[in-house]
Parts: C-alpha cells; structure tokens; sequence
C-alpha cells in the first residue's frame, strides 16, 4: 500500500513513507514521510550535498484522499554550508506555509473560477491563506515575465466598487492579456506601467500604438512617458460619449413628451442590434410631427455608427468630416459639444482606420473581473481586486513556479 502512495505523490529515493494514519471518523488521512540514513543533500540549486545537521517536524495539506482531508508531515532536514544554516525543502513542499505543490495547483484552478470564499469553505482553508498563496504566485511568475515583443498596448479603468477606489489595466494587444495592474487613474499610472516595463525587459521606444479613451490624464501620460507611441482614441468610448449626450437630451425632453419614457434602451443600442420592440419605439418617434431634438440627435449617432463600417481611410475621413460639420451646426447644445471634443481629438480618432486596434479586448477583460467581481460581491480591499484581475486576465504561466499546476 505505501509503494502505491509513493508512486501517487512521486516520492522517490531517498524519500519514502514511514506510516500512514486514516481516520474514518475524522475522515482524515495522514501520511508520515522520512529520508534514509546518512542521506546528504544540496540546497538553493548547488550541487554540493551536505551531511544533515538536524530536522524539523513539518506539515503540508495536500489533495484529499475522495472525500478526507489529507496531510503529508516530514522530518524537514537543515543543514550547514559553511556559511550558514539552510532548510531542505522537500519536492512536494509547496511556495505558501503549510500547502503540498499539488494542493497550490488545485487551489489556483479553483480561484479563477469561484469566489475565495467559496474556494475557502470547499476546502476547509482560511481565506486569509489562500489570499497570500494567491498574491506569493501572481509576484513570483510576474517575476519572470518577459515583455520585449509588446508593441501594442491598451489601456482602461475598472472599479473595485462603483466609483469607487480604480485601478487601471495595461494589456497587450497582440496576445490579449493583462501586463500590468495599478491603482488609480490619473496619468502617474502610465509612468509606473513604464518602469514595471522596462524592468521586465519591455522596450519603451517599440511601443508604437496605444489604445485609450480620451481621459486628459491617460493622453498627458502616454504623452510624457512613450514618446514613440500614437494614440488610437478607442471606437467605443468615443461612441460612448455621444450616447451619453443623447441621453442627457432624451432625459431634458422626456417631461415634455412622454413618447420618450421607456425609451432609453431603444436609442442607446445599436441599430443592428435593436429588437422589434425597440424598432417600433424609434419608428414612433420618427413619424412624429414636432421633430425632437432626441430623435436628431438619435440620427447623429446612428450616423456616427455606420461612419467605422467605411474600410478606405480616405472616405472615412471625409465621412467623419462631413458628420462633423452637421453635428456642429445642428443647433444641440449637448451635440455641438461632442462635435468640439471629436475635433479636439480628431488624429487620434483616424488613426482608428490606420491601426485598427481598440479596447475591445480591454472591455471583454474588464468584463471578466467584473463577472469575478460580482460572484465574490466585491472585495475588501484593492490588493484583493488586483490579485484577481491578474490572476483572470494575466495568463500568467504559474507552471514555471510549480511543475503540478496544468493550464
């Protein structure tokens, strides 16, 4: 039977399996590991092996044996270098206190799927343990992340409660995963993506395109911190504002006219995507006789849509100049000012057609911490909210830390 259990947990010479304790009504199983006499062993990857100068008594949780929790416990051996004391780490001993490696892999997996909390009461560990485990493996394989390839990035905020405590994500566009995570939103965010950057071996002058909305503060940064870069004014955010401003009309009309209440919906989303319901809505007030200026704006926008369908950058750009000057002379107040705001924006919003690159993937990222974020019903703290977006977002490779976690 300890033969079979060797094999299972890959213990081999000069480990072995001294005794194994199950307990049915503890619905335990507790498995007594030791080394052979007169073993020497090697420490911190050296090839020198020293005698063993005394042991330690350890404990690890491991997987559990069907439905028992089990655990490993080991005489630990230490041993003296000439320079100093040092620990013998067993090969199953996982990077956290007290987790075998194969347990640190499970729980990985388990934590990209279902609350901490969750996770916690599954497996009878505190959370507290899991959220230190969590955060020791996002900081240790971050360490060895290579960024030299980047050339694309985007960059987006997120929040870890509504309005409430930001954190902005840098991601590569090419391969679709989060870089870099740090808190706030202002243009020093840029400027501590920049040095993790280059510390991971990213060069700053290769980075030719950025994705961004049009925050003063990300623009300022960008600016300041990757000189070679020109910034793509993302397709959804700028079509964000004017479905903004539309609704601040639809809301400054609707006490007027009640044809606009329950209308909302129907104008904000996108022609292609409006149901029968919606399109009845719109109809409605197309045929009314008094034009509103909800409705004219709703034209502006829908216009503005089909303008990204264009593929040659020439008629897009007359396209967008022509739905410039209309918007800029429709007599709207909230219109004209995003009329204002395109122009001031302008090089960035063509550079659209030219790079073709947008937040989209940000938005499909964002919206997965935001999934994990409402299963857990928030988190306590921003480092709790940053180690969950890396760990959903980052396609982090925690193999290159611990062997038994499979992607």
């Amino acid at each position: 039977m300890q033969s079979i259990f060797e094999a299972a947990l890959s213990i081999s010479s000069p480990w072995f399996i001294s005794e194994m304790i199950f307990s049915e009504v503890e619905k335990r199983l507790d498995i007594y590991i030791d080394f052979e006499t007169g073993t020497h062993f090697s420490v911190d990857d050296s090839k020198v092996k020293y005698p063993v100068h005394d042991t330690e008594q350890k404990t690890w949780r491991h997987l559990n044996f069907f439905q028992h929790e089990c655990y490993l416990h080991c005489r630990t051996p230490r041993v003296n270098t000439g320079s100093g004391f040092k620990k013998v780490s067993p090969p199953w001993a996982g990077k956290s206190l007290g987790f075998s490696l194969l347990f640190e892999a499970l729980l990985l997996e388990l934590c990209k799927h279902m609350p901490v909390a969750a996770v916690s009461k599954l497996v009878g560990v505190t959370d507290k343990k899991i959220w230190r485990m969590l955060d020791k493996y996002i900081h240790e394989t971050r360490k060895l992340e290579g960024f030299s390839g980047v050339t694309a990035i985007g960059l987006d905020e997120t929040s870890r409660a509504k309005h409430h405590q930001y954190i902005t994500l840098f991601v590569d566009l090419d391969q679709r995963r989060t870089l870099f995570i740090t808190e706030g939103k202002d243009s020093e965010t840029v400027k501590a993506f920049v040095e993790d950057f280059t510390e991971h071996q990213g060069k700053v002058e290769a980075v030719l395109d950025v994705s961004s909305d049009m925050s003063p503060a990300f623009i300022k940064g960008i600016k300041e911190n990757l000189p070679n870069a020109e910034i793509t004014f993302d397709k959804f955010h700028v079509s964000k504002i004017i479905g903004d401003a539309l609704d601040t009309i639809r809301k400054r009309e609707v006490k007027e006219n009640p044809i606009l209440k329950h209308s909302k919906f129907a104008l904000v989303t996108s022609p292609k995507n409006r149901s029968d319901k919606q399109w009845k809505k719109v109809r409605e007030l197309s045929e009314m006789k008094l034009k509103l200026d909800t409705y004219k704006a709703l034209e502006l926008k829908d216009a503005f849509t089909d303008i990204y369908k264009i593929e040659n950058e020439t008629m897009f750009a007359k396209r967008l100049t022509e739905w410039h000057s209309w918007a800029s002379k429709c007599q709207i107040p909230e219109m004209v000012d995003v009329a204002k705001t395109i122009k001031k924006h302008w090089d960035g919003i063509l550079k659209w057609r030219v790079s073709g690159i947008s937040n989209g993937i940000l938005e499909g990222l964002n919206s997965l911490i935001q999934a994990a974020k409402a299963k857990a019903r928030g988190y306590r703290s921003i480092r709790n909210f940053k180690i969950i977006a890396y760990l959903v977002t980052g396609k982090l490779e925690f193999e290159k830390i611990n062997p038994a976690f499979r992607p």
